[in-house]
């Protein structure tokens, strides 16, 4: 099995002069769910279209189980990249017949009853596609690509258009299926999704890679205690942050400090040293980031 199961190397896509994707470099390794995380026409279905031979690249490179980009290597790759595109008419068996024998399955009978039982619709197996929740029919999608046991999901925007208890039952699907043991790359633009789902992620605008790491890492407080403090005198607060080498002032929100602790430090310990420094505080507590926060001070701040 490969070590490495994608990398890219300044991979690039221009239309007439406008660059959407701009020399993406990320490596994603085996077990991993990876985020590609960004907003409308940051290019992530550009990269996927890409990596997948839809799209030809400008410039760059990307290898798929360190063989280069050979079309070999889809076929150990299980993708979505649109809407769900199945025949209305035809039963959720009978349209995976169709999908198993575009992709080469022989006796497909086994494969098909295990996929359905997968993505919670073996109960359904015999109900006409056209009568499927959108929910349903994403499920089966994602069923589809799970045909004939691909190392790789790729899946673009899977939960677009559901309604809340269809993005929830997605969720736990790819949630399920990463913990199997499946390496998984989402495309999605919805924050929450990919915090919720995601091991890693990296996170795009107009086409450029901004940051990439572990979700822990993204968030920033991994090792990182942020205290959520304020005081009566917010000057005299923010004048010994300023010069204790243990604090720094992470965020000012107007009335009220987010303060970054140093490693080991906690919230009782900042309390303390405010006050044998003579600084009150009326507020005190802990502060969890969220993908989000990092993501929006990412973007501000680039």
């Amino acid at each position: 099995m490969a070590t490495t199961i994608l990398k890219t190397d300044g991979l690039s896509k221009t239309y007439k002069g406008f660059k959407a994707v701009d020399g993406l470099s990320i490596e994603i390794q085996p077990k991993m769910v990876f985020g590609l995380l960004g907003p409308n026409g940051s290019g992530k279905t550009t990269t996927l279209g890409m990596l997948l031979g839809v799209i030809r690249q400008s410039s760059g490179s990307f290898s798929w189980f360190e063989n280069g980009d050979s079309d070999e290597n889809r076929k150990r790759i299980g993708a979505l990249l649109e809407t769900p595109n199945f025949y209305p008419y035809l039963t959720a068996v009978q349209n995976l017949e169709i999908t198993a024998k575009i992709k080469d399955i022989p006796n497909p009978g086994p494969e098909i009853e295990r996929v359905l039982k997968e993505v919670d619709l073996y109960d359904r197996k015999d109900t006409k596609f056209k009568t499927y929740s959108l929910g349903m029919k994403q499920r089966l999608a994602i069923g589809a690509t799970l045909l004939g046991d691909p190392e790789v999901l790729v899946l673009d925007e899977p939960t677009n258009g559901l309604d809340p208890q269809g993005i929830k039952d997605i969720r736990q699907l790819i949630i399920k299926i990463g913990k199997e043991g499946k390496t998984i790359l989402i495309a999605s633009h919805i924050l929450d999704e990919i915090e919720k789902v995601c091991t890693h992620c990296a996170i795009l605008r107009k086409g450029q890679l901004i940051k990439t790491g572990t979700i822990a890492e993204i968030i920033g407080n991994e090792d990182v205690q942020l205290i959520k403090a304020h005081a009566e005198d917010l000057e005299k607060l923010r004048s010994f942050v300023n010069q204790n080498n243990a604090y720094s002032i992470y965020k000012d929100e107007g009335n009220t400090f987010i303060v970054s602790a140093a490693h080991g430090m906690k919230a009782d310990d900042f309390n303390k040293h405010c006050f044998d420094n003579g600084i009150i505080l009326n507020e005190l507590g802990v502060f969890n980031e969220t993908l989000e926060d990092q993501f929006l001070q990412i973007v501000k701040t680039s």
